[in-house]
């Protein structure tokens, strides 16, 4: 097993499931401990691992190969430390969830197994290959180009209107957003809208928003497109896993009249690690849990 440098996250009733890719098998692996703790929703590392151990060794006694046949990667722990934790491939998750209450391992399994085949599942997959396409060091940032190109990218062969402009008019949550027949003129106008300061970009990426320029895929694909603006103008990129998901969306939602709390939230979140794998991915699996319901 060779270069296991990318770290995906996977977020099942809001609980995180950590992920390492295997070059060499051209698979994930899934962490044991996560798992175990989807499954009791247990909260406590400890109590956990423990309940792991206790497993293991039951599995183990009674001549399950599970007992025996995970491998041992090294994730960041809960005290920040890489550590040496088991982790199973698909096949071995599939036969650990069966050693659980019968409704939650059908819950989680259907999540599991289907995740990846979902137009989200797929695009994510898209998204995690961006940063090693060179397609993002070619792009104008904080123009209407580079962001259809990223829309183009991640939803390409998924939906049909994968980079272009809607041509209808859409809502959510009661807020309309900007209408379509003034895109000609609402577009160029947020385009040119400067963005060498922090609350520039900021400013700028609210306004985005508020137009919402596709008619799905918007926050993934404007997400990315505030990054390269923040990347060329200050050297900084959002650590996206440092904000909350109700935090963001709460602020994205008042953001159009006040944009104080959004500024707070990625003020705090920006980190000088622009050119990191690892930091890339594991931003894109925040900014894609930000849209599941």
């Amino acid at each position: 097993m060779t270069n296991n440098t990318k770290i995906s996250i996977r977020f099942f009733n809001d609980r995180e499931v950590r992920a390492i890719w295997d070059d060499e098998g051209n698979k994930w692996w899934f962490s044991v401990l996560d798992i175990v703790a989807v499954l009791t929703e247990q909260d406590d590392y400890a109590k956990t691992r423990n309940y792991w151990k206790y497993l293991k060794a039951k599995l183990k006694k009674e001549g399950n190969e599970l007992g025996s046949v995970t491998t041992q990667l090294k994730l960041k722990s809960p005290d920040g430390k890489m550590h040496l934790s088991n982790v199973l491939d698909l096949n071995g998750v599939m036969e650990l969830a069966k050693q659980f209450p019968n409704t939650k391992a059908m819950k989680f399994l259907d999540w599991f197994t289907y995740s990846d085949n979902t137009i989200d599942g797929q695009s994510k997959k898209k998204a995690y290959t961006l940063f090693e396409s060179g397609l993002l060091k070619s792009l104008e940032a904080g123009t209407i180009k580079s962001l259809q190109q990223i829309h183009a990218y991640l939803f390409g062969g998924l939906y049909d209107f994968a980079g272009q402009i809607r041509t209808k008019n859409i809502s959510k949550g009661g807020f309309t957003f900007a209408p379509c027949q003034y895109f000609n003129t609402t577009l160029p106008t947020i385009e040119r809208m400067p963005e060498t300061s922090f609350d520039e970009i900021i400013d700028k990426y609210v306004e985005m928003n508020v137009a919402h320029p596709f008619m799905k895929g918007n926050g993934r694909s404007t997400r990315i497109w505030l990054d390269l603006m923040l990347k060329r103008s200050l050297k900084r990129v959002v650590d996206w896993s440092q904000i909350d998901k109700n935090d963001y969306l709460n602020a994205m939602i008042i953001s159009h009249t006040d944009s104080t709390r959004i500024k707070e939230l990625i003020k705090n979140a920006l980190t000088t690690k622009i050119d990191d794998c690892e930091m890339f991915m594991k931003s894109i699996d925040y900014s894609y849990y930000y849209e599941e319901n």
